[in-house]
């Protein structure tokens, strides 16, 4: 019996206030979307780290006839320079190291310019002469890169050793900052959502002084009282984490599987999937309603003792 009324005190306060509900709704919804898409964004960073750190090279270019390095001061590299280089990858110490390394002549560097800027204009100035001989290595562990930069940097006939994970450094730094950007605009979207819900709730019991003073009259408990203006916004915010559960469903399969996985190279295709999204839409839900049962509970508590 005390649960039908206070079921029935629920919609009453939900009817009496749906424009308020509405605004609670679509503003839980929106900063929810936003929570969602950033986390969607750091695990999209996570999967591209590790898909694209595993593949980072370390280049070992050879001196070329012009170079003004100290290590190239004899000239190009000679034979026998290029061979040491060779047998010191080939060797014991760093065996537990490198994985795999290859050998790119100045036609292969050629070759793989002209694939790489077809179309472009400069693809006409640029002669084999012009690149440089390098040794493309891959490591068993990617973070172990510094040993190559030692054990090759100061070699006559090395021009330079290059760790390709400072180029994607770059790029995920800046990534990092559009996601905690996200966060961060998502965060105050939160605090919105909880300040409307705390004054929706305040408003609902004062509309409904006249009944909560009756209840108080016939001897009903705090926690009596309480209970239907906490359930009000609770139903409001999980209504508008549904929402944005759907939102981001729609976004991933739309917009990151659909759109996104026909436009991009098949090798930046390791996108985040549906999969991904349904981890995050329970996170979504459970804290809408969290957060609107703390910010009602409040709310109520502080008219009730005014």
């Amino acid at each position: 019996m005390r649960m039908s009324l206070i079921w029935g005190e629920v919609f009453t306060g939900l009817r009496r206030n749906l424009s308020m509900v509405v605004s609670i709704i679509l503003v839980t919804f929106i900063s929810l979307t936003f929570v969602g898409a950033a986390a969607l964004m750091q695990m999209q960073i996570g999967q591209m780290k590790g898909y694209w750190y595993d593949r980072a090279q370390v280049a070992i270019y050879l001196c070329p006839q012009d170079s003004l390095s100290e290590s190239c001061a004899g000239g190009a590299v000679t034979d026998d320079q290029r061979k040491g280089v060779e047998d010191a990858l080939k060797s014991a110490a760093l065996a537990p190291v490198i994985e795999k390394f290859y050998f790119e002549s100045k036609d292969e560097a050629y070759k793989r310019f002209q694939e790489k800027f077809a179309g472009n204009e400069i693809t006409k100035y640029v002669t084999p002469d012009q690149l440089q001989e390098t040794y493309w290595v891959n490591l068993k562990n990617p973070a172990q890169s510094n040993v190559i930069s030692e054990a090759f940097s100061s070699v006559p006939g090395v021009e330079e050793v290059t760790d390709q994970r400072k180029y994607l450094d770059t790029i995920f730094s800046v990534l990092n900052v559009a996601s905690y950007t996200a966060i961060g605009i998502a965060a105050l979207m939160l605090m919105a959502a909880v300040l409307l819900i705390a004054t929706t709730i305040r408003l609902s019991a004062y509309s409904r002084r006249r009944e909560i003073t009756i209840m108080r009259l016939v001897g009903a408990s705090n926690r009596f009282i309480q209970t239907p203006f906490i359930l009000e916004g609770v139903i409001s915010a999980f209504i508008g984490s549904l929402l944005a559960g759907g939102a981001i469903v729609a976004i991933v399969h739309f917009f990151v599987q659909g759109y996104l996985k026909d436009n991009v190279p098949s090798s930046m295709s390791n996108l985040v999937g549906l999969g991904d999204a349904f981890i995050v839409v329970p996170a979504l839900i459970l804290v809408g309603m969290i957060l609107a049962a703390l910010s009602a509970n409040f709310a109520i508590k502080r008219y009730l003792k005014a």
